[in-house]
């Protein structure tokens, strides 16, 4: 009787198909490439033109609030009221005594929006706040 190797049955695979492992990436790159754009701004609006380029601070330090034309308030890109927004400002104040207050008004905003926000920032004893705008462009 003849006796049957099992290795002549069984095919082995000496090499990976990356192909599909390709598509994956692609796929995820084009969409990191789409949506990263829309992770920056959490409201939409249009900044003023004027001041320059700063000096570059610790992002650790940086809170950003967002004011929209329609009244709406947004801290770090999460919505919230304006009391809301004061008091952590002003608990990460106590915590982080070189905290800045990035304020991000559109240019058609209600300009007691942007005053109640600095009306609560003295309050609470937040002096380090700055007016963001777009750069002017070089002409």
């Amino acid at each position: 009787m003849r006796r049957f190797s099992q290795r002549s049955h069984l095919v082995t695979l000496s090499e990976i198909n990356i192909t599909p492992l390709l598509d994956l990436a692609f796929v995820l790159l084009i969409i990191f490439i789409i949506t990263t754009p829309l992770l920056e701004q959490s409201i939409n609006m249009k900044l003023p033109h004027g001041g320059t380029a700063e000096k570059k601070l610790n992002k650790s330090d940086i809170r950003t609030v967002e004011i929209s034309t329609a009244g709406n308030y947004a801290l770090d890109k999460k919505r919230l009221s304006l009391p809301q927004i004061i008091l952590q400002l002003a608990q990460e104040s106590r915590a982080n005594p070189n905290l800045v207050v990035y304020i991000r008004a559109d240019k058609d905003c209600r300009y007691d929006l942007v005053a109640q926000l600095i009306d609560g920032c003295q309050k609470n004893n937040i002096t380090r706040y700055s007016l963001r705008t777009d750069p002017t462009p070089n002409r």
